[in-house]
């Protein structure tokens, strides 16, 4: 199996951050069998394009709650990882264990 579990949704609480909120998180190395995808379904031809991130984050998203490692955004680049048989990835993950959501 390519990943923990595939999920449908984002079980996590609304985070509220942008592009830019994201691209100042620095990108870390994600095992692939540790990541719980959000989406069910990916479409082929994205999966195939060579240039699928060029008006896109370079790096996939990954939100940490409740332990568990969500992948948010980047199910096309982790699954081109896993096709060329790579075990981790680098991704900018948001850890929401450690923020307070209270408000």
């Amino acid at each position: 199996m390519i990943f923990k579990a595939v999920g449908e949704g984002r079980p996590y609480p609304e985070h509220g951050l942008s592009s830019r909120d994201w691209a100042k998180i620095p990108p870390r190395q994600v095992r692939l069998d540790q990541l719980v995808s959000t989406k069910r379904e990916l479409d082929l031809q994205s999966l195939l394009a060579k240039d699928s991130t060029f008006y896109g984050d370079l790096f996939p998203h990954v939100v940490q709650w409740k332990g568990e490692l969500y992948l948010e955004d980047g199910l096309h680049r982790a699954l081109r990882a896993a096709l060329h048989q790579r075990l981790v990835l680098h991704a900018r993950v948001l850890d929401l264990d450690a923020v307070d959501m209270t408000g």
